[in-house]
């Protein structure tokens, strides 16, 4: 059965439009596990617009399924998920002035530093996944360079339609088959919502799925227990068709 992992970044993210203390993403969590959520997803990123330090020392202290740090290859986040000791991280690129990550990782580019960071990751016993676009050199370069996992962008598919759409899916089956083949833990996510969720969640090999934004903007309307156990009906669902 593949895996719902459920980032609460987005409730963050209304708490510091006022920066106040509310909603907390921490009782967010509590709601997504009741809900159904295997995982609960952060981004802490270098400005901290959304998570803050705090929220990430009390998930590691209350979550008790999975913990998925997302986090850009930094010094300061290294050490920081070092300290912390989250289930799993995923090194995602990060730019200041993006409304979210738009995109995965240029593993070729960085490939000598997302090394090194993926190893001093790991020597700290946490597995490591990479953000990545759904290409066949990204995910040789990823399973070269040491990590345990990739996450394949889902982006692209989730922003088009029609013909476009089915090309994109087919880039995505393609990938995860592929990434699965060669040993590689496999999850994808981003823009993933409850119209498109299903062609995705029925791949063969997919591990999990990743998704924040569209949980909780239902979640606004039903909560986040009947938003969370919504989606993971769709995933059910999907499973059992393969």
């Amino acid at each position: 059965m593949v895996l719902l992992g459920v980032n609460v970044d987005h409730v963050a993210t209304v708490r510091q439009a006022r920066r106040t203390f509310e909603p907390d993403p921490v009782m967010a969590a509590t709601l997504a596990i009741l809900g159904g959520a295997d995982g609960i997803t952060v981004h802490l990123r270098e400005d901290r617009r959304h998570i803050q330090d705090r929220d990430l020392k009390l998930l590691r202290e209350t979550v008790p399924c999975e913990l998925n740090l997302e986090m850009a290859a930094t010094e300061e986040m290294i050490n920081t998920a070092l300290s912390v000791l989250p289930d799993m991280v995923t090194v995602v690129p990060e730019k200041r002035q993006e409304l979210t990550t738009e995109g995965g990782l240029n593993v070729l580019g960085l490939k000598d530093s997302l090394k090194e960071a993926i190893k001093r990751i790991k020597d700290g016993g946490i597995p490591v996944s990479l953000f990545i676009n759904p290409e066949r050199a990204d995910i040789e370069c990823s399973k070269e360079i040491g990590a345990d996992m990739v996450e394949i962008h889902t982006g692209y598919y989730s922003e088009t339609k029609g013909d476009r759409q089915l090309k994109e899916l087919e880039r995505i089956k393609d990938a995860v088959l592929y990434s699965v083949s060669i040993g590689l833990k496999t999850n994808a996510g981003h823009g993933l919502n409850y119209y498109n969720v299903k062609p995705v969640a029925g791949i063969k090999g997919l591990r999990g799925l990743y998704i924040g934004h569209s949980i909780i903007s239902r979640a606004v309307l039903v909560g986040i227990e009947e938003a969370v156990r919504q989606m993971k009906k769709l995933i059910q669902e999907a499973c059992m068709n393969v």
